[in-house]
């Protein structure tokens, strides 16, 4: 049976400034979900919340994994029921190597009731599988023996993101703009790399503003976020007229959150 995240009416703020403002959205297992809207409207906010990051403060509404309500659960915790988020500027960690964090991270997300202390799982076999999803993703093994993300490029970066998405294979996985700053060689292989992932054994939210993500991985659903809120929800068709068209159609439509908009610019809190 396929797993079920759900959000319900949620709000969210970021220290006294509210963000989101009532977001409703089911994700299943098996699903491409694109979440598209301007800068500000909380998209950012949303993936971040869904991944338990403490800045960003529950005010009301709940998130649910398979009815279990997951909204006071540390990033720690949700990682271990298969929740996954791919950063919009990865965390450079000098000092740790590629392999010995996913080895850990691997060891944790694959069991969750392990003890502090407690052994890593098997080198031989960590060994084996990582080499051979390197091979799968034509990712140099020597970036391996390289500190995390120490020095990289950018697509480098976002390599090492679908990598670690391809070993601890998530539930759920929310990319945030995981194409941002890329030129078009590293969007097609972190697509590429994404499309190879996709399966029923993993619902995905997109939140990009490039058009070649989405090409090599259509989604199902596709989401308009404006003033905190979805205020729109279509196919694949949508994401291509918000490409061509712009937000301007969709403000049109929706007046009272262009309005909203338009009163917090000033206010926006970078990130969100």
């Amino acid at each position: 049976m396929s797993a079920t995240l759900k959000i319900t009416d949620l709000h969210v703020n970021v220290g006294e400034t509210p963000i989101l403002k009532g977001v409703n959205l089911t994700i299943r297992q098996g699903e491409i979900h694109a979440l598209m809207g301007p800068n500000g409207s909380g998209k950012s906010t949303l993936a971040y919340t869904l991944a338990g990051h403490p800045k960003y403060e529950i005010t009301s509404g709940k998130i649910e994994l398979d009815g279990r309500d997951i909204s006071e659960l540390d990033p720690c915790e949700r990682a271990r029921l298969g929740m996954f988020l791919a950063f919009q500027y990865p965390v450079t960690i000098p000092g740790v190597k590629v392999a010995d964090f996913l080895r850990h991270a691997m060891t944790n997300v694959r069991n969750p009731e392990r003890k502090e202390g407690a052994e890593l799982m098997p080198m031989k076999e960590f060994r084996q599988e990582l080499r051979q999803t390197m091979t799968e993703l034509n990712i140099d093994h020597e970036f391996a023996r390289r500190y995390l993300n120490d020095g990289f490029s950018g697509g480098e970066k976002k390599r090492m993101e679908i990598l670690q998405l391809a070993l601890l294979k998530p539930k759920f996985a929310f990319l945030d703009e995981t194409d941002s700053g890329l030129d078009s060689d590293a969007v097609r292989v972190v697509s590429e790399g994404l499309a190879k992932l996709s399966g029923p054994q993993m619902g995905v939210l997109i939140i990009t503003h490039h058009r070649k993500l989405l090409e090599y991985n259509v989604p199902q659903f596709t989401h308009v976020m404006l003033a905190g809120r979805i205020v729109e929800t279509g196919d694949a068709k949508l994401a291509h007229e918000l490409y061509s068209n712009g937000y301007a159609g969709v403000r049109e439509r929706h007046p009272q959150e262009a309005a909203e908009e338009e009163a917090v610019k000033p206010k926006v809190v970078a990130g969100v």
